[in-house]
């Protein structure tokens, strides 16, 4: 098969969620003998054609200078080149800019999937108007999609009973990390099991302030360890200037070196999990993989992946309780049952065969469907006979 995965800023993966999953499964894809391409931002730092085997298709991308609103015309000149390649598929991960070029620039050369993420419009640092925006984008990725997957089974619910229309359920993958090594998290100068942690991007809905406030407010004398870029928004700084000042809240900023956040989640004592929008967040599966004692935000989302094995609180005060008397040593079986997921139904290389199953299939379903249909010359001969 040949597929275009779209709608990253890149890989190899220096950004997030989406770039870590394109990143993994286009290696993994190429590795069963596919032909993989990622749609990459002219910006990115690997400029090389081709990455473990991926090729890579760099376009203009002038974020820097106009901001957000470069992320349309990124995905429009990404989807425009796409539509004169002979894909066999275009997976579209996410649907917030690109969703409104579909009914103009693709054709039915390739299978268009879309991958639906979470619910955008629900996140809080939008507008009211950018909100309505994101609905009327999620309205017409469902549209103008051949085919839809979920990655939790919360948001394949949420998109039948919406829109009546079926998604196919993915998840995505991870790892169990077998490795640990004392000396990495030396680095950072803290002490194994004597922090707290959380990895996040600094934006309102992923519970940042509340995990802060219930932290600084314990009397515990842990460190709490912030991963993520929290110079990169306004919500971020905010954050920093309120609570920087605790000697024990300490700011990292976006770390991207895997084996130092894989030994950091190890020797964590508590990973705070307060994502609250969306589906299956990757940062979750990796740590469970990395043995840590998860603490998440009560939701469908997270509760249908960590379920009895974690702890969940909603408020202020449910949280600070959590911080105040839990501790790692003590909630083995949690973290056993969450590796046991991991190695059974998250592993990485269970979900890459899922996809490659599951492209296959519709692969075949569109070439079954073309052979039933007449050829265009028959077709035009009806149609003039019919005038």
């Amino acid at each position: 098969m040949k597929i275009a995965i779209l709608g990253t800023r890149g890989i190899p993966n220096h950004y997030g969620g989406f770039e870590q999953f394109a990143d993994i499964l286009s290696q993994g894809l190429v590795k069963k003998g596919h032909e993989i391409t990622v749609y990459c931002s002219a910006n990115h730092s690997y400029q090389k054609p081709v990455y473990n085997g991926v090729k890579l298709i760099h376009k203009f991308d002038p974020e820097s200078q106009i901001g957000t609103i470069a992320q349309f015309l990124y995905d429009l000149l990404c989807m425009f080149h796409a539509n004169k390649q002979n894909y066999d598929i275009i997976y579209m991960l996410g649907y917030t800019s690109s969703s409104i070029w579909k009914k103009f620039i693709f054709n039915k050369k390739a299978i268009i999937v879309s991958n639906m993420d979470g619910m955008e419009w629900k996140r809080s640092k939008y507008s009211t108007s950018v909100q309505r925006f994101l609905k009327q984008a999620e309205r017409l990725a469902v549209k103008y999609s051949d085919y839809l997957v979920a990655d939790s089974i919360g948001i394949q619910q949420y998109l039948q009973k919406k829109y009546e229309k079926e998604s196919t359920y993915l998840p995505y993958g991870s790892y169990v990390f077998e490795k640990p090594n004392e000396k990495k998290i030396g680095f950072f100068k803290t002490t194994a099991f004597q922090y707290d942690m959380l990895i996040a991007r600094f934006e309102p809905e992923n519970n940042i302030e509340m995990i802060l406030k219930a932290f600084a407010a314990s009397t515990i004398q842990r460190e709490l360890l912030l991963v993520g870029n929290y110079n990169g928004t306004e919500f971020g700084k905010k954050m920093f200037e309120q609570y920087s000042l605790d000697n024990r809240i300490r700011f990292m900023g976006a770390i991207y070196d895997q084996a130092a956040l894989d030994n950091l989640r190890y020797y964590s004592n508590l990973y705070f999990h307060g994502h609250s929008v969306g589906g299956t967040n990757p940062s979750l599966l990796e740590a469970m993989g990395s043995s840590a004692l998860i603490c998440y935000h009560d939701n469908e989302f997270n509760k249908a992946i960590v379920g009895n094995d974690g702890f969940p609180f909603s408020d202020y005060k449910s949280l600070k309780k959590i911080i105040s008397t839990i501790s790692k040593s003590e909630n083995q079986k949690f973290i056993s049952n969450n590796l046991n997921k991991i190695s059974t139904i998250y592993n990485w290389q269970i979900i890459i065969d899922q996809y490659e199953t599951y492209f296959l299939s519709i692969c075949k379903k569109n070439t079954e469907i073309e052979q039933l249909m007449p050829p265009v010359s028959k077709l035009n001969s009806v149609l003039v006979d019919n005038e």
